[in-house]
């Protein structure tokens, strides 16, 4: 875990394991019974015990915080949060590969929000990388959306909580520009559980007497999608353009498509596996010609 990340390949292998970590997330989401509210708080408190051996170590990072950055980690905690409310609230009334496929807007909306805040420009084969990619996503859930208000409703969930997880990027590429990986996912974690478990109180929804494959289930979401892809994403946020980081989305509903083949035993045709192909190669193109060099060579350290 030491190792220096000197070279660009590092950086996809990061990808591709928080791509595959993240793609899981639908699946243990499927497999709970509890209100989804439930699901994504103990996620998120789980990954804090997960943390917690490491708090003392970074204690001064984590109470040193300014004014500033308490607000803003505050405003990125709630937008984590609702994102997850809202995706999994969707995966009730659509199908995975729609879900999915909607949350590949984030890398757009991330892309034009870093122009506005950060000036950052696109370059011709990010362009290029996102056109391919978001095409071939659309492919994949093509013959999967569906013109009824249970299916259009589920699709309207899962793309204000892609506009809630944009903001929530955004919010941490600035922060994370002084604030270590640690400091960051720790408070905004506990912020936004806490933010869902204020909902589920006025929601009355129960926080005890679930059965040992539920919280198994909770632990593997927080263990799997969590610690491993959204910390995992927001740890590459200080060495990469938010815009890239946000590109990995890209990848999951080939992943999570298979997956729910595999395991939910939902339709997968030859098309989508198709497309399933150009959507990798277009976030390879992005990945591989459309990402600043690092302004230095980071190890994998906890900041």
């Amino acid at each position: 875990m030491n190792r220096s990340m000197k070279s660009f390949t590092g950086y996809e292998l990061l990808y591709i394991v928080g791509i595959v970590a993240i793609s899981f997330s639908s699946i243990f989401v499927r497999w709970s019974d509890a209100d989804v509210a439930v699901i994504a708080m103990y996620r998120l408190y789980l990954t804090n015990l997960l943390l917690l051996p490491l708090v003392w170590k970074y204690r001064h990072e984590l109470f040193g915080l300014t004014p500033r950055q308490w607000g803003l980690i505050t405003i990125s905690g709630i937008m984590l949060g609702l994102h997850f409310l809202l995706w999994m609230a969707s995966l009730s009334y659509t199908t995975v590969a729609s879900s999915t496929v909607i949350l590949t807007l984030e890398p757009l909306m991330v892309m034009l929000g870093s122009y506005w805040i950060y000036k950052i420009k696109a370059n011709k084969m990010m362009l290029w990388g996102m056109g391919i990619a978001i095409a071939g996503s659309i492919v994949i859930a093509a013959g999967d959306f569906s013109l009824s208000g249970k299916a259009l409703l589920g699709d309207a969930l899962s793309f204000f909580g892609t506009v809630a997880v944009a903001i929530h990027m955004l919010i941490g590429k600035g922060l994370r520009e002084n604030m270590g990986a640690f400091a960051y996912n720790f408070w905004v974690f506990f912020i936004a559980a806490t933010a869902l478990a204020i909902y589920n109180v006025f929601k009355g929804n129960a926080f005890t007497g679930y059965e040992a494959n539920e919280w198994g289930i909770f632990f593997l979401l927080a263990l799997v999608p969590t610690l491993f892809g959204h910390y995992l994403f927001n740890w590459l946020l200080k060495y990469m353009n938010a815009t890239a980081v946000s590109m990995a989305v890209l990848g999951e509903p080939v992943i999570a498509s298979l997956l729910a083949w595999i395991l939910l035993k939902e339709s997968l045709t030859g098309y989508q596996l198709g497309a399933g192909a150009f959507i990798i190669f277009g976030v390879w193109l992005f990945i591989r010609y459309g990402v600043d060099k690092p302004k230095a060579a980071p190890t994998l350290s906890a900041n």
